[in-house]
Order: C-alpha cells, then structure tokens, then sequence
C-alpha cells in the first residue's frame, strides 16, 4: 500500500513540476505537500529523494529542496543521448541473446502496461501503475545488456532533468483521450523492442529503442524554436533561449 501511495505522490509531482506548479529557487517542504497531496509525509519524503535524483529538485543546507531552474536544451541533450543508450542495450540484449528470466520479466511488463492502457479511460491509479512498469522495463533492458559501463552511464544520466524513463509521461493528458491514445502507442512501442530482442535483430531493437524516446525530445526541440509555446508543450520548464533569455509563456 505504501509502495502505490508513494507512487502516487511521485506522479502528482511531478505533473505539479511540469505544469509550473513552482517558482525556480521555490522551497519545497514535506509538511505543506502533504497537506496538498491529502498524503502522509513518508511517501512525500520518498518522492522528493526520487525528485532529487532525477535531477529536478535540489537539496537545500537548512534542510528541504528547492525547485532547480534548467533549460529546455539541457533536458533536449539528455534525452536524445538516453535514446542512444538504450538503443545500444537493446542491440546488445538482441545480440547475446536473452536469458529466460529475463525476457519473462519483459513480457510481464507488457503484460502490465497493457492493463493499464487498454481500458476505455485511464485514472490516477492506473497511470502510477503504467509508470512503475515503465521504469522496471527501461530498468530491465538497460542492467540486462552486460555492459557495465553502459550501466554507470545511465545512471548518471538519469539525474539530469526529465531524463529518466518516465520523467516525460504526461499525467493529465493521459488521463485524457488524446494523452490515452498517446500512452498507447508508446506501449507498443515497448511490444515492438521486445520482439525485436526476442529475434535476435540487434540493429532494428536498437532503432526502435531510440524512436521510442523520439516523441519526447521533438517536443522540447519545438519549445526551443517557438518559446512562445512552451506552455502548450511542457510549461513547468524555465526555458531559457538562445542567448540567455528566459522564454516565458
């Protein structure tokens, strides 16, 4: 129980970070998020250490986070370099072959994510479900390919902001028609990558694992070349445009 209540503390943060929920510099306290949250502290405090680690919050000296101010290039660069990553865990699954443990896990969370999605409507709990799935599955493939390295690097990545695996989903737009439709497809996406590794097809696991991350990094491309629609696509971000300027909706 406490596992899905803090995951539904994460999700709703994180959607609160996106949505611009929080002044850059802002100070952010268990007390009063849990308050807002109607949640108790421990599943706060959980999130926020998880907030701190993706890179989109920042520890304070007296104690508490403070929300990070970052650009829309910073977090374009990341994604795209995830994609890469993964890209190369996934030809390197598909080259070595899968061992059966894991490729059981990977149809788990296929099995999992199709759950979540294919209902007529999406709620809050079904969408922190499809986001523990979506990290255990990027998880899997990423610790599962044997390069070590490979293994460190995402790790440090994933303490860029929006960088990790579900960083990107967005909250409200899943729980609506369009965002539905959106999740879907992007689970599909994790049905073709599996069966890709699963056939030993090293190069097309790869280029699907980088289309994978494609859509999320298009949007911040296109927030970075119109600032002015940068509420439309992701308004939590400070993006600051070329030159310094803080593009504001």
């Amino acid at each position: 129980m406490m596992q899905s209540q803090q995951s539904r503390v994460l999700v709703q943060l994180r959607d609160l970070i996106l949505k611009g929920a929080f002044a850059p510099g802002e100070r952010l306290a268990e007390i009063p998020l849990a308050e807002r949250l109607g949640a108790s502290r421990t599943p706060v405090r959980l999130a926020l250490a998880t907030l701190q680690h993706e890179g989109l919050i920042e520890p304070l000296n007296g104690g508490g986070y403070q929300m990070r101010q970052f650009t829309a290039q910073e977090v374009s660069d990341a994604i795209e370099v995830r994609g890469v990553l993964e890209g190369m865990a996934a030809r390197l699954l598909a080259e070595r072959g899968v061992p059966r443990q894991l490729m059981r896990e990977l149809q788990d969370c296929i099995a999992q994510g199709e759950e979540a999605v294919n209902k007529a409507t999406m709620d809050l709990d079904d969408y922190a479900a499809y986001q523990e799935m979506n990290n255990r599955f990027h998880d899997l493939i990423v610790h599962g390919c044997g390069n070590t390295a490979l293994v460190r690097a995402m790790d440090m990545l994933n303490g860029q902001p929006f960088a990790a695996a579900s960083a990107t989903l967005p909250m409200q737009s899943a729980l609506e028609e369009e965002g539905h439709r959106w999740m879907r497809y992007a689970h599909e996406q994790h049905r073709t990558i599996v069966e890709a590794i699963a056939r030993g097809q090293g190069m097309r696991a790869s280029a699907l694992a980088q289309e994978h991350v494609e859509i999320a990094r298009m949007n911040v491309d296109e927030a970075l070349e119109r600032p002015e629609r940068v509420a439309d696509i992701m308004p939590g971000i400070r993006f600051v445009a070329p030159g310094g300027r803080i593009a504001r909706p």
